[in-house]
């Protein structure tokens, strides 16, 4: 850009609603000396700024990169229904304070969110609580496959999710005729959490023998993981249908995957990147306990290939908070779930300093990556037009997470205690500061993303 102004208004009104100068930019172009200036929530100018143009807030940003606001694509905030693990208020909150600026949240609260209703009860929930744009995904069932065309085109939804396991009741898709008239219903990218639920129940037994959670990943094996992924990719290159595979967690599904890349996106997740088996049971216990579960290092190891390679497109945290109390429960009565919306940037940002990754790719799968995936409209760069989402770090800050920090209604993180290098500064959503100095400010003005598809 070599120092120009881009910018819609004329000279005769450089006036702006937020300027962010003096930091390093990462625009589509790479990292730009740059500064932002913003109005009305959304991106006016870009170029030497400061001293041509005014602002009602100037946010100095010297030492600091400017990344496009982080799209989570996979969160469980449990509202409605179980308000004792999680909600949105506090599940966004989270999200802002760990530089997160937009969420997709799940359809397994309670009661599921199946229909029109349920996702209206949730945009109503969501009014003037978020602190982070947000969308919802309408779960994919059998009482809903001839609804899901039109279910899927609803304001602020964000797709369908279809769970091949790990749930329960009309939610729980793990039959094939059920799984093709889901897919062969609607257009838009369909979201898979996909494990065996035929396999998953076969090998209950060795946990319920065991009740170690070290065997945590050998009942929910990478057959378990395999066998849905191979048999959802198959049903969707069947109807014609796009898939997006959640939290891919074995070096054996990313080999399967390489070879069918057309129609298909991969996620992975901090977690997976993060921790690994043993290691993680034997320190944290149930805490560490997910779905699909973490694995050995040599599954890590692939993950982190699989990112170098090009092969993943999204990173996502799967926020999914249970109570310290019921992940006391012993194993396997202890449910599955973290809380990792928070701490999804911090740690990512620990790995581009280590070395594991470039920013730019860290850009790619937490902004660019999501939107291209998804369609989100206006968002997922810095550029001309864009909305003014804006995660402001500093690359040196060596901070610890702690639980105290962690504003999730279940008060803890796995990663209590982990020092990181590198951390969320200011939070920018639309133009309007949420966090400034580390510190929540305002009220919560999130709104309803919009999907170019819908």
């Amino acid at each position: 850009m070599n120092g120009a102004i881009q910018s819609f208004p004329p000279a005769s009104s450089r006036h702006a609603d937020l300027i962010v100068y003096g930091g390093t930019v990462l625009t589509p172009n790479g990292a730009e000396r740059i500064d932002v200036a913003s109005t009305d929530g959304r991106i006016v100018a870009l170029g030497q700024l400061k001293w041509d143009w005014s602002a009602d807030t100037m946010l100095d940003a010297t030492g600091l990169h400017v990344l496009p606001g982080i799209i989570d694509s996979q969160v469980h905030f449990r509202e409605p229904g179980l308000l004792h693990k999680e909600n949105l208020e506090a599940g966004t909150r989270g999200a802002v304070l760990g530089g997160v600026t937009t969420v997709f949240e799940m359809p397994n609260t309670d009661p599921l969110t199946l229909h029109a209703v349920d996702l209206d009860a949730k945009r109503a929930a969501a009014s003037g609580r978020a602190w982070c744009d947000f969308a919802f995904y309408i779960g994919g069932s059998a009482a809903n496959a001839a609804q899901l065309a039109s279910l899927e085109r609803l304001p602020a939804c964000a797709g369908v999710k279809v769970f091949m396991g790990s749930s329960f009741g009309d939610l729980l898709a793990d039959d094939d005729a059920v799984l093709r008239s889901i897919l062969g219903c609607g257009s838009r990218r369909v979201a898979v959490h996909a494990e065996d639920e035929a396999r998953l129940r076969a090998r209950r037994a060795i946990v319920e023998a065991s009740g170690d959670v070290r065997d945590h990943h050998v009942w929910r094996d990478v057959g378990s993981a395999l066998l849905a992924t191979q048999r959802v990719v198959r049903l969707a290159a069947a109807t014609g249908r796009r898939l997006h595979i959640l939290h891919v967690s074995t070096a054996d599904e990313m080999a399967f995957l390489r070879e069918h890349r057309r129609r298909v996106t991969v996620e992975v997740t901090p977690h997976h990147l993060s921790m690994h088996a043993p290691d993680c049971y034997e320190r944290l216990g149930t805490l560490a306990q997910m779905n699909p579960p973490v694995r050995e290092r040599f599954h890590q190891d692939a993950l982190w290939q699989a990112i170098r390679d090009g092969m993943v497109d999204v990173i996502g945290s799967d926020h999914a908070p249970h109570t310290l109390h019921e992940k006391a429960r012993r194993y396997p009565a202890s449910p599955s779930g973290m809380t990792g919306v928070q701490t999804l940037l911090p740690l990512m940002l620990d790995h581009v300093n280590a070395g594991r990754l470039n920013l730019l790719r860290l850009v790619d799968l937490t902004s660019a990556g999501p939107a291209r995936v998804f369609g989100l409209e206006g968002k997922g760069r810095i550029a001309l037009g864009y909305d003014a989402d804006l995660s402001v770090v500093d690359l040196k800050a060596r901070r610890k997470i702690r639980n105290e920090w962690i504003a999730s209604v279940s008060g803890w993180t796995p990663y209590d205690g982990r020092q990181v290098t590198g951390w969320p500064i200011h939070t920018i959503v639309r133009g309007r500061c949420a966090v400034r100095d580390e510190l929540l400010v305002g009220e919560p003005t999130g709104q309803e993303v919009c999907f170019l598809e819908a």
